[in-house]
């Protein structure tokens, strides 16, 4: 799989901090028995409150107030994916990386955020037929 470089350093020090190398698990809870999602879930909020505890204006209405909430690890999945698909990572990579059983699986999830809509297809095929206008046609030769 690969690891994107923005968090090579992040990992190597998570590493370093957590003296674990080889197979051992890298966010188990130690190398060798996995993370309880309830753990997880509580301590991120905590860090989520500490970090961002304040109420801040919402943007859609100025006269109220409402606490920032934090995303849960299946949203930053969805994010991550969106992510990606905005980078031009093809749906095949992508269904790979998504860990999904079937390319299907990552269309019918995530279909509607790549680009080539069928506006685009049309554009595409007539700026294609344009190109082609003019050329010598082959003929087959028996």
């Amino acid at each position: 799989m690969p690891i994107l470089e923005v968090l090579v350093g992040e990992l190597a020090a998570h590493k370093r901090r957590t003296d674990r190398d080889g197979a051992a698990l890298v966010f188990g809870s130690t190398g060798v028995k996995p993370f309880s999602p309830e753990t997880v879930r509580r301590r991120s909020l905590a860090a989520w409150e500490a970090e961002n505890g304040r109420r801040v204006e919402r943007a859609d209405d100025p006269t109220s107030v409402e606490l920032l909430a934090p995303i849960t690890l299946h949203e930053a999945r969805h994010t991550c994916a969106s992510i990606l698909i905005a980078a031009g990572v093809n749906a095949k990579a992508l269904s790979v990386i998504m860990g999904h059983s079937t390319i299907a699986m990552t269309f019918d999830t995530y279909g509607h955020l790549m680009p080539g809509g069928l506006d685009e297809a049309a554009a595409a095929t007539n700026a294609y037929l344009e190109r082609l206008a003019g050329r010598p046609t082959l003929k087959r030769v028996a």
